[in-house]
């Protein structure tokens, strides 16, 4: 794994500001306008609404995120990670794990699409893929209707 590589290092103290719910370490890996891609909710945009977001969802998760696996090319990254964490009246940990790919720009961090299931998250729609990620702009394969 790249270990060494700036932008991993990056996702690394991005990981680290969201295992220590610190918004403003979380921040200063981003672009003002990084954009956040999930499967199971809408995008969140923005360097404070992501990190306000990951502040108020650690108490909640008690989330700690590890970088378990790492590819890097040009402005791109690409990790596996493993995110243990202890779900509401629950008393044993558990794992969870995902991918997710990175865009950086001037060495900080402008996008993620996250790639997992969790179990115990509701998911409202059969089809598995980014909400509003522009797929088809990006030309990526799309179904025509």
């Amino acid at each position: 794994m790249p270990q060494d590589h700036p932008h991993i290092e990056t996702i690394k103290r991005y990981y680290h500001g969201c295992n220590t719910a610190d918004a403003e370490l979380i921040k200063s890996t981003f672009t003002n306008d990084v954009v956040h891609y999930f499967t199971h909710h809408k995008p969140i945009r923005g360097a404070e609404a992501l990190a306000t977001y990951w502040v108020k969802m650690q108490p909640r998760v008690q989330g700690e995120w590890l970088v378990d696996h790492a590819l890097v090319q040009g402005n791109e990254a690409v990790i596996e990670w493993t995110m243990r964490w202890t779900p509401a009246g629950q008393q044993k940990p558990q794992l969870v794990r995902g991918s997710e790919w990175y865009v950086f720009r001037e060495g900080l961090i402008a996008e993620i699409r996250a790639y997992y299931l969790n179990p115990r998250l509701p998911y409202m729609h059969t089809d598995f893929q980014l909400e509003d990620f522009p797929y088809e702009k990006r030309e990526f394969y799309t179904l025509k209707e």
